[in-house]
């Protein structure tokens, strides 16, 4: 069995590659790599989601969660530079290249942490929880991270998510209106959902 992007120490043979990106109105270079998900391109999932999130009206700071090389994190903290935005991936390589891709683009109000899911991240509350779960980690494990932003939001704070209506997007939205107090789908676009959930 090929081994999964969520496993925390790739032993496939490194082969970097860089590629620039446009998101949300800036140029960006990216590195990824093998054992990383999506390693060729942003992939459009990602990118839907960087390009409609809109930040929630109370001031703290974002996490992406599962942030692999770093693509939704980075865009975001580029974007709104009075943020801090926190990245956070099980996956040593991954979150070496969310480093490296950050150094790449002079961005500096990012923290990058080696965690499983929340596990290591620092105790506090967020503003935002982005993420484009690891689908291939199950069901359970998505709907625990939804479980688990909920805990680690502040009032008033939101958590965005990107998932495949055929990956499970029913089920999800089912999830989140159980756990907040208002869930909307913002934008659909080539079967991915994008959903916001308030608390």
């Amino acid at each position: 069995m090929s081994e999964q992007y969520f496993a925390q120490n790739p032993q496939a043979k490194s082969k970097p590659m860089t590629w620039a990106f446009d998101l949300r109105g800036h140029t960006l270079k990216f590195t990824s790599d093998v054992g990383v998900f999506s390693k060729n391109e942003v992939d459009f999932g990602s990118r839907a989601l960087i390009e409609a999130f809109i930040p929630p009206n109370i001031d703290g700071d974002f996490v992406d969660l599962g942030c692999g090389y770093g693509p939704i994190g980075l865009s975001l903290a580029k974007a709104f530079p009075n943020r801090h935005v926190l990245l956070g991936d099980i996956n040593e390589r991954a979150i070496a290249l969310a480093k490296t891709n950050a150094k790449h683009n002079h961005i500096d109000n990012i923290s990058c942490y080696l965690s499983d899911r929340f596990t290591d991240l620092p105790e506090q509350l967020f503003a935002a929880v982005i993420t484009n779960p690891p689908i291939r980690a199950g069901k359970k494990v998505v709907h625990q991270i939804f479980s688990d932003s909920y805990q680690r939001l502040m009032i008033g704070g939101e958590l965005w998510v990107v998932i495949q209506k055929k990956q499970g997007a029913p089920s999800a939205i089912q999830k989140l209106n159980d756990l907040f107090a208002k869930v909307e789908t913002v934008k659909k676009s080539k079967g991915y959902f994008i959903i916001r959930a308030r608390k």
